[in-house]
């Protein structure tokens, strides 16, 4: 993707080989693409975050790509876009939706402009999207990225996912039309769900047009879209429930010492009836939407990254005992 990246912590971008005019810093870590074959002098001539074009010093690069985390102002909820050495990209959350947002904006302008902008690329390409629970806050931002009919809010021209993911629960429609969190069953004096959403098979026929049990609402629209997408290949894209019991993302496991494996500590998997279930928490239906969200830890190096929501879901589970304390992150 990039020629070569920042060494130091700080170097200019120059407006001319020579000069001391400048068009910005760049940052240890960051990316640029050479415009020329050969260098000028002690400067070369480069393009930068932003597409900004400039020169800069030779001996500030002979860097490397380093993991990436941007946490999104979304306002309520969450918007993350990871990116890991190997130039892969993970999108976790990313707000409200558009139409619900004071500025217009959420999560999918920023990744929008991190391609088209940023990266100089004409389609936004994911390697993973997950959504960490049912909620709109959480889930909306990620609908308008993928949402074919909005394409005029984004300047890149497609957005492919090769696998998506989501941690279960769901909002069902009742018999009546109303929202529910699906039918739950009681097992050993403690009560789980048992109504969970499942692989892309099962997504489709819960928005298709057939009889039977459906989503219901927004949650039902956007995993509509998300049926609808296809991967950077044509191929539809992967649709799988993610809890515990995977360990992994797929995919992101601790095979490659370059990249970090992302583990998922949550939400932790019941068998009822043999069948997958969640713990039934008491409090109402966002304490327990949030409460089975996924919770993922990303290790890499001596650091381990978490994000604050799935911070507030480890919380619950470790206060219900559902998630061993060594697994927590400081």
């Amino acid at each position: 993707m990039f020629d070569d990246y920042v060494r130091v912590d700080t170097t200019p971008l120059y407006k001319n080989s020579s000069d001391s005019s400048k068009v910005c810093h760049l940052l240890w870590g960051d990316g640029v693409r050479f415009d020329d074959s050969a260098g000028s002098g002690s400067r070369r001539r480069v393009t930068a975050r932003g597409g900004r074009q400039g020169f800069v010093t030779q001996s500030a690069l002979g860097g490397k790509s380093l993991l990436e985390f941007y946490f999104i102002d979304v306002g309520q909820g969450d918007g993350i876009l990871i990116k890991t050495p190997a130039f892969r990209h993970i999108m976790i959350d990313g707000g409200f939706p558009r139409s619900l947002q004071d500025t217009g904006k959420n999560a999918a302008d920023f990744v929008d402009w991190k391609f088209a902008k940023d990266y100089g690329k004409t389609n936004i390409e994911l390697d993973a999207m997950l959504a960490s629970h049912c909620d709109a806050d959480h889930y909306g931002g990620l609908h308008d990225l993928l949402d074919v009919a909005q394409k005029d809010e984004l300047d890149a021209r497609g957005v492919s996912v090769k696998a998506f993911f989501h941690a279960g629960l769901s909002w069902w429609k009742s018999g009546e039309g109303d929202r529910f969190l699906g039918q739950s069953t009681t097992q050993d004096g403690k009560e789980f769900w048992t109504q969970l959403l499942g692989d892309r098979a099962h997504a489709e026929s819960v928005t298709g047009d057939g009889s039977g049990v459906k989503l219901q609402g927004w949650w039902h629209d956007f995993i509509e879209t998300v049926v609808n997408t296809k991967t950077r290949l044509g191929q539809p894209t992967p649709i799988n429930r993610l809890s515990n019991d995977a360990q992994f993302v797929p995919d992101f496991g601790p095979n490659d010492d370059s990249e970090p494996p992302i583990r998922v500590l949550g939400p932790v998997k019941f068998d009822v009836a043999n069948e997958p279930a969640m713990r039934k928490f008491s409090g109402g239906p966002s304490i327990n939407t949030n409460g089975a969200s996924l919770l993922l830890r990303i290790d890499y190096g001596r650091t381990r990254v978490v994000d604050r929501r799935s911070k507030q879901s480890e919380s619950a589970l470790v206060a219900r005992g559902l998630c061993r304390s060594e697994d927590r992150v400081s």
